[in-house]
């Protein structure tokens, strides 16, 4: 007796068909799975026997063999535990082979024959969409993540009997049906640039570089407000569109996660993870890889707090996908991309005490130790960061006075439309933002007058930055003009991009 039910697993935070193949014949009672299964899947064996039984059903004392095709590829995780004993009740004919036919099952088995949530939800949809199935059967808690998908019939299922009921056509399970527009459309956030008191430079910094893309340092004193701003970035980006949430929320998918009842990410990631975090956890990987904090910042904001506190090795891992936007592990047992662009704002202390600089407290750094401090974070990577501001203490007058700042909601607005002229000026290429220009985009569409020029000529000589350092001005100097919706970069934009270079590393020395 052979049954055949299809099933799913992931690679990456792509999914692929597993084909779930059920063999019972005569033989001394045994339970055997093949196909390359992990500890997990080969401990399915217990879960799926307990379940059948504790539901009501019969667990045959037969030779069972299970195989999951295709056979030369690893499988992990529990979701294989539903298929394996829909396999069986088909084999010993409970359920009717042609009620399985073009559908997914998927779904960890607990004891008692409940279903419990799996990962990867969301891209198998996605998979089955694609290649034209009828449906998924799985598990009740994921319905939300992979209801959003069209065109594919999504059927929550609470217990493994309600499943087999619904196959053999006794109870029907509705399929979930998902409006992801209004998911998207409706965003209220409990932070607001106008939280902040004083700070309006550091403030008109974030503004480019939510506009523009654009990476971020700010240098400053405890206390200053750099983990405070850094925070509200994200309430002055661009909404995200469908597409950007859908490649965000497999993400958070195949990681397990998806805030529960909640079908996709909605508001733009804000990742700050602690400066102890290993390069691997940062940028992913592991025996078996999984994505990174710059994966799981994907169409959002990176927060390194404290950066130079962070390992130099973790550091320079960031420097790929700052230029690539994407993330490549390389195993011997396969080769895996993960999606990684994310705007990075980095937090620094001036010094090891916090204070040089500061003018009502003294620094006791010593000079050696300014500049050993300052040197964990390296050249290569200083170049890849646009932007360098400088967030002072901030004056009594300003922390007690009435008056309030710009709110996040009169920023936005700005960015919003720097954003349409960039999509309009990138509209036939796979950028959307200033910060993504290539070397011959730079000569094409910030191009600057003679004036302009000499003043750049003047900088490079006195600063001394490098070739890179002088394309992220032209960019920096873009935005601007775009901000202030000028079609041509004046003089003055040129003046304040250079302002965002001040802190490059030749000054730090």
């Amino acid at each position: 007796m052979l049954a055949n039910v299809y099933s799913s697993s992931v690679i990456g935070i792509d999914a692929y068909v597993v084909e779930v193949e059920v063999d019972i014949s005569r033989g001394l009672p045994s339970f055997s799975t093949v196909g390359l299964p992990e500890g997990a899947v080969r401990e399915s064996k217990e879960r799926v026997k307990a379940a059948l039984k504790n539901s009501g059903y019969h667990f045959p004392t037969d030779r069972i063999t299970v195989n999951l095709a295709p056979a030369d590829i690893k499988k992990e995780g529990s979701g294989f535990d539903l298929p394996i004993a829909i396999g069986i009740l088909t084999a010993t004919g409970v359920i009717p082979r042609s009620a399985l036919t073009d559908y997914l099952i998927i779904g960890e088995l607990s004891l008692d024959g409940s279903i419990r949530s799996i990962k990867g939800a969301l891209s198998m949809a996605i998979m089955a969409k694609e290649l034209g199935l009828k449906g998924i059967y799985l598990p009740s808690e994921n319905a939300m993540e992979a209801g959003v998908v069209e065109e594919v019939n999504i059927f929550p299922s609470k217990t493994l009997s309600q499943l087999v009921q619904s196959l053999n056509g006794i109870e029907c399970i509705t399929p979930i049906k998902i409006d992801s527009d209004e998911m998207i459309n409706h965003l209220n956030y409990d932070i607001d640039f106008n939280d902040v008191c004083g700070q309006e430079n550091v403030k008109r910094a974030l503004e480019i570089a939510a506009a523009g893309g654009h990476n971020l340092l700010m240098i400053g004193p405890p206390g200053a407000g750099k983990t405070m701003l850094a925070q509200r970035l994200s309430t002055i980006l661009p909404n995200l569109t469908f597409e950007e949430s859908l490649e965000t929320s497999k993400v958070y998918s195949v990681l397990g996660l998806m805030p529960k009842g909640q079908g996709l990410i909605t508001a733009r990631p804000f990742r700050a993870p602690h400066h102890t975090i290993s390069d691997a956890g940062l940028i992913g990987g592991g025996q078996t890889p999984k994505p990174g904090e710059v994966s799981v910042a994907h169409n959002g904001v990176l927060f390194l707090d404290e950066m130079p506190e962070f390992k130099k090795n973790v550091l320079e891992v960031l420097r790929q996908p700052m230029e690539s936007g994407v993330v490549t592990i390389s195993r011997a047992s396969s080769t895996v991309t993960y999606p990684a662009n994310f705007i990075l704002v980095g937090a620094m202390n001036p010094c090891p005490c916090g204070f040089f600089g500061d003018p009502k407290r003294e620094c006791t750094c010593s000079y050696r130790e300014i500049r050993r401090y300052r040197s964990r974070i390296s050249g290569p990577l200083m170049d890849r960061i646009d932007i360098h501001t400088d967030v002072p203490s901030v004056p009594f007058k300003d922390l007690t006075g009435t008056s309030q700042g710009q709110s996040s909601s009169d920023i936005h607005k700005r960015v919003i439309e720097a954003r349409k002229i960039q999509e309009k000026r990138f509209h036939k290429t796979k950028i959307h933002a200033n910060a993504m220009m290539n070397s011959r985009q730079i000569r094409r569409f910030c191009q600057i007058d003679e004036k302009s020029n000499s003043l750049l000529e003047m900088a490079m000589e006195k600063f001394g930055f490098s070739a890179r350092a002088l394309s992220r001005i032209l960019k920096i100097a873009r935005t601007i003009a775009d901000l202030a919706g000028d079609q041509d970069i004046e003089q003055a934009h040129i003046a304040e991009a250079i302002q965002y270079r001040s802190l490059d590393r030749k000054l730090f020395v």
